[in-house]
């Protein structure tokens, strides 16, 4: 078992396991061409988290991710849209989205037969009703009954992600750098992003808590 970091109140993380045929944790500086990420990023860990249980009442914030099978890359190519609804279409709903007449095809870069450990810690907001270990014993409960708010995906929903709880299988021994690895988006607008540098060491991702803003020096965190 690997060392797994407390929150600020001492709490140990929430785990859950989840694996799935395909991934696809789109790297933002290729805009035409999708690249994934070789391994699962923060923010496609937290999607996960709160498809199965979300309250506004506090936060995921992911600590460790574990990387239990081989990383392995496969290529296809997407039909996807570049007619996109603005904020303002969303607000009014006004605007059809023509999907067919600006459909186009794109290439992309996807991971084959993946399976993850996601460990998080669960933050309260100031207006929380409960502590945290409540929210805690809810999480396990759902993943339990196999519940969830809406289908868990990997990257994308045409990768659909099956969770459990975990077991004892071992991270791989791949230790790499992975560059500069997306860490948290931020709701705008205007919308920004950090990020974090990224290594896989023995098959296990720690992610710290706060990330760099995209112009920030790479030394500050």
């Amino acid at each position: 078992m690997i060392a797994l970091p407390r929150s600020a109140s001492g709490d140990p993380p929430v785990s859950v396991q989840v694996w799935g045929d395909g991934a696809l944790f789109t790297r933002p500086e290729f805009r035409v061409e999708r690249m994934s990420y070789p391994v699962m990023t923060p923010t496609a860990a937290i999607g996960i988290l709160e498809s199965i249980f979300w309250k506004p009442e506090f936060e995921w914030v992911p600590a460790v991710i574990e990387v239990l099978r081989p990383i392995r890359q496969f290529s296809l190519r997407r039909n996807e849209t570049h007619d996109l609804p603005s904020f303002a279409d969303a607000v009014s709903r006004g605007r059809r989205i023509n999907t067919v007449a600006n459909r186009e095809q794109r290439a992309a870069v996807c991971l084959r037969d993946v399976a993850y450990r996601i460990h998080a810690h669960i933050e309260l907001r100031p207006h929380a009703t409960k502590g945290t270990a409540a929210y805690r014993d809810q999480f396990r409960r759902r993943v339990d009954r196999g519940a969830c708010f809406q289908q868990p995906y990997l990257g994308t929903r045409e990768f659909p992600a099956s969770f459990a709880h975990v077991d004892d299988a071992p991270p791989i021994t791949l230790t790499e750098d992975l560059g500069m690895m997306l860490h948290r988006i931020i709701p705008g607008p205007p919308m920004d992003s950090t990020y974090f540098r990224a290594r896989l060491q023995g098959g296990v991702l720690r992610i710290p808590r706060h990330g760099i803003r995209g112009d920030e020096p790479a030394g500050v965190a």
